[in-house]
């Protein structure tokens, strides 16, 4: 591959990581421009697992070195979506995943109206509604392995889990969010890289490409908080919603 696409790819790969550090979705710019140039679909999602895992390893630790996570309060939900996603990439071998093709419109809509009518939520710490081990065994595992399963739109999904369940205010649930979407992705990548689809040169550039994107978006969170994690959810649901419409129906 030439330097000039693989420079290409660093730029949308940094581009994506600032965004999915914020509101996910950074995979719907990141596998299109993989399929581009050239690889083939299984290469493609493989080789994206990689280097979304540097985005979100990246946002990760600068939160919790901003300590915005307390990981011995978050363990049982880490193993779990570990777990979740593991499961869910086995599945995957097994089973069709038409049905989710058709049904994560309706969830992305959802989610997006949810945040788009909801001008409140999420704007400080609420009650939970689940303890630590329920949200674990609930929420972290059934998202982690739909993350592994399927994937696109699980940091939304994480993100609401922790407002409307953990109490979490939004910012806060952002930055448990990327910890979780860097475990399952994590435990995905696992899997792809025993099956030798990962296309290392491309995914270890675009790696640090997301790197460095997610870093910057990690401090924005910080710096903004809810006045610019809350729009761009909007955004990235509605412009997911209109993708995935488009791509099943038309």
């Amino acid at each position: 591959m030439s330097y000039e696409l693989l420079a290409l790819l660093f730029l949308i790969a940094t581009l994506a990581g600032f965004i999915d550090s914020i509101a996910g979705g950074g995979g719907l710019l990141t596998v299109p421009a993989l399929l581009a140039v050239g690889l083939p679909p299984a290469s493609a999602l493989a080789t994206n697992k990689l280097q979304s895992c540097g985005g979100s390893f990246s946002a990760s630790f600068y939160f919790i070195r901003q300590r915005m996570v307390d990981l011995k309060q978050q363990k049982w939900a880490i193993a779990c979506a570990f777990i979740g996603s593991a499961l869910g990439t086995l599945s995957v071998m097994h089973i069709q995943a038409d049905f989710l093709k058709l049904l994560l419109p309706i969830l992305t809509i959802s989610v997006g109206l949810y945040f788009l009518l909801s001008p409140t939520i999420g704007d400080s710490d609420r009650n939970s509604r689940l303890s630590i081990l329920q949200f674990a065994l609930i929420p972290a595992l059934i998202i982690g392995f739909y993350d592994g399963f399927f994937g696109p739109g699980a940091g939304s999904f994480y993100a609401l889990a922790y407002i409307t369940l953990a109490g979490f205010n939004l910012t806060k649930a952002t930055a448990h969010t990327k910890v979780l979407n860097f475990t399952s992705n994590l435990a995905g990548l696992i899997f792809f890289i025993a099956g030798g689809e990962v296309v290392w040169s491309i995914g270890l550039v675009m790696l640090v490409g997301q790197f460095i994107g997610a870093r910057l978006g990690a401090k924005m969170v910080i710096a903004k908080g809810r006045k610019l994690i809350r729009p761009m959810l909007i955004t990235v649901s509605t412009i997911m919603s209109i993708k995935l419409i488009y791509e099943n129906f038309f």
